[in-house]
């Protein structure tokens, strides 16, 4: 009798660990990113992160396995709803993360989110799901667009920079990144330049900042866009008189592209490869025996946007069924960041530190990014005030 009462007791405790039927079916996570043309790099990055990380935890989360579905979005917001959707309806996809575009974050949004699916995005953060379009099923785990060019603002003040010329893409992404460089920064504007997404050519806007002789040039120019953009400044003779304080444009996608042209620019993160803690430094290191190449904010980004999944997953023990029980082990992050200190604010994005980067050439041979100095100590984005949260 004793015997069948121990028996019972550990079957009881086992399914109040994890549903048998639950433990069969797999977790299905749909990643949907720009894999194809200038900016392919980027995606790359996402992907891979992501990939390391399931890797890490053994292909499972909260004991079930996990698969996951990538599509590219080919950086046209049509095609990346009908690409979600067919993860949404076609897979049933339980979580969608991407995109790396603030563009087709705004078309892919309102699909996933009213699709009761949760959006974890581990690069775009617009300021339009930051404050009162904020949703219970849409989490970030990169940062608003505005706090890194936020960064170069206050650099570009504290520095004393007079005459400032800014350049920038003309979609959401852009114009958060100027409303974020001018929050802090109170000099002279000379210029505020917006160009065409698929802009290769940057000489007229080059001879504009030779003419005009600036204190100093901000940009953010993601991907392909950044790679001409720091190839042409260099081959100009602009690199050694007129600094870059730039976001997303110097970086591990791109660095390897731009190389030395890029040497001693400076740039905005929420991260970088020598962050030193000894979760960071495992990461790169597998990022690199992995992949052959220097993870970037992207990949980072990306790997936390599991582990942020699997924290949830692991404390639901397993049921996803419960909405509102997701929700909230989201919310609460239990997990470790590579980034060392992170927490969701109230509208899912993160509070956490901003650095001054400057890239630099290592003695391997490779490129990244370097911290120079920590600009924010746990920040929280300007608009979450204005977020009301549902649950």
């Amino acid at each position: 009798m004793k015997k069948r009462s121990t028996f019972a007791a550990v079957a009881l405790l086992l399914g109040t660990t994890m549903n048998p039927a639950l433990a069969q079916e797999k977790i299905k996570i749909g990643v949907i990113l720009t894999l194809s043309g200038p900016a392919a790099a980027l995606g790359q990055q996402v992907r891979d992160g992501f990939a390391l990380a399931v890797k890490d935890l053994g292909g499972k989360m909260g004991g079930r396995d996990v698969e996951v579905i990538v599509a590219d979005d080919e950086l046209k917001p049509d095609a990346a709803v009908t690409k979600v959707k067919g993860l949404l309806e076609r897979d049933k996809v339980d979580f969608v993360v991407g995109p790396i575009f603030s563009n087709i974050l705004q078309a892919i949004h309102r699909p996933v989110t009213e699709s009761k699916v949760f959006l974890i995005s581990p690069n775009a953060g617009p300021s339009t799901y930051a404050g009162k379009d904020c949703n219970p099923f849409f989490y970030v785990t990169s940062y608003q667009n505005d706090q890194v060019h936020e960064i170069l603002g206050k650099v570009a003040q504290d520095r004393g920079y007079k005459r400032m010329y800014l350049m920038v893409p003309n979609y959401q992404a852009g114009k958060d990144s100027v409303a974020g460089f001018k929050l802090d920064y109170k000099g002279e504007i000379v210029e505020e330049s917006y160009m065409p997404l698929n802009t290769l050519d940057f000489q007229p806007e080059l001879s504009k900042i030779s003419s005009q002789k600036p204190d100093a040039l901000f940009t953010f120019m993601p991907g392909g866009l950044g790679v001409n953009l720091v190839k042409q400044y260099r081959q100009a003779g602009l690199a050694d008189t007129i600094p870059v304080l730039s976001a997303f444009t110097v970086d591990e996608s791109t660095l390897p592209a731009q190389q030395d042209a890029a040497v001693g620019m400076f740039g905005g993160a929420n991260w970088a490869p020598n962050l030193d803690n000894p979760l960071n430094k495992k990461f790169v290191a597998a990022y690199e025996a992995a992949y052959n190449g220097v993870p970037g904010t992207y990949a980072f980004q990306a790997y936390d946007a599991a582990m942020l999944i699997d924290s949830a997953v692991k404390a639901v023990k397993g049921d996803l069924s419960n909405k509102d029980a997701v929700a909230a082990a989201l919310k609460k992050a239990d997990f470790t960041s590579l980034r060392g200190a992170f927490k969701f604010n109230t509208n899912g994005y993160p509070i956490q530190d901003f650095y001054l980067t400057k890239v630099a050439k290592r003695p391997d041979g490779k490129f990244q990014t370097e911290i120079v100095q920590k600009v924010f100590e746990n920040y929280g984005d300007r608009y979450a005030k204005d977020c009301k949260p549902a649950n």
